[in-house]
């Protein structure tokens, strides 16, 4: 596969900052994955292609091995196909005069793009859980970000992006924009299934002993249909992917009060006047942030694998 950046941990009990590279003059990301107190092993995965604009994390589920082979595989079939961008079809109007011109296609679009990453990441995970009756049932969740940048804008202008978002499963982007935090996904659950239904208040659904079953997952089944959104992304933005372990400890506040505090307005600020490079001062609080959540996760039980990933639009 291409080049990325990994952080699949081998030896979870130690957790390991994966920092930092820049995907663009204004965005530097960080992550970090430990096993949490009580589970032996890490079965997430999350990784970046920062020159393709991509980061991910997944959670994967499954006896024995099975989680940890559906997460890493997913992660790597879903980087590799966005890696390779598809080239368009030829052009109708070459081919055939009569095709008006404007009938001819420009690209492949993020979205569909997005799309074909997660079908054969999905048929990946299918297709080897059946090789072996230890991997049968094995599949993982996934939560994904794609930057598309405005190439047409003049030189002189600052570059605009188009932040496409997809998810399948419980694992979460969350949006820290001016300080409230927003989510950006709806979890594929049984129990998100039963609060929309009103079967549930949001209370009874944190404290349901079924709030762990989810009801999509890459290759659980020879099909998935993913989330799929596009969302205009401002200055000073900062996105959150996490799996359930971060989302199950700690409250919205919580995690908000933790990104506000580490990440502060000033250091977006700087960032923004220096176009090079976000700088260190930036990366270091990412890396800081991404240890303060999974600490703060640890802290209130850490039940399960714990994995953030942060990005910052500077």
């Amino acid at each position: 596969m291409a080049d990325a950046a990994t952080l699949n941990c081998s030896k979870p009990q130690v957790p390991t900052a994966a920092g930092a590279s820049t995907l663009a003059p204004t965005r530097a990301f960080a992550m970090l994955s430990h096993c949490g107190r009580v589970r032996h092993a890490n079965q997430d995965a999350c990784a970046a292609l920062p020159e393709h604009g991509v980061f991910v994390v997944c959670d994967g589920m499954g006896g024995a091995a099975g989680g940890e082979v559906a997460s890493h595989l997913a992660t790597e079939v879903f980087l590799d196909c966005l890696a390779h961008r598809v080239s368009p079809p030829p052009d109708p109007a070459a081919l055939d005069p009569a095709v008006p011109k404007s009938a001819a296609p420009k690209s492949v679009s993020s979205r569909a793009r997005l799309a074909e990453a997660i079908r054969a990441a999905n048929q990946a995970v299918f297709r080897h859980s059946r090789k072996s009756p230890s991997l049968h049932g094995m599949g993982t969740t996934l939560v994904a970000l794609l930057w598309e940048e405005d190439t047409q804008r003049s030189k002189d202008a600052r570059v605009s992006s188009t932040l496409w978002l997809a998810h399948v499963g419980d694992s979460r982007c969350y949006l820290l924009r001016s300080g409230a935090l927003h989510l950006l996904t709806q979890d594929h659950s049984l129990v998100e299934e039963q609060v929309c239904a009103g079967l549930l208040s949001r209370v009874q659904a944190t404290a349901s002993p079924m709030r762990n079953i989810i009801t999509r997952a890459i290759g659980s089944q020879s099909t998935v249909e993913p989330e799929i959104a596009s969302h205009a992304t401002q200055p000073g933005d900062l996105y959150l992917l996490a799996s359930d372990g971060l989302s199950h400890e700690l409250e919205d506040n919580a995690i908000a009060q933790i990104l506000a505090s580490a990440v502060r307005p000033s250091t977006l600020a700087a960032s923004r006047r220096n176009s090079a490079a976000p700088g260190p001062a930036m990366q270091s609080a990412l890396d800081t942030a991404c240890q303060e959540l999974v600490e703060a996760a640890n802290a209130n039980g850490g039940r399960d694998n714990i994995t953030v990933l942060l990005v910052a639009c500077a």
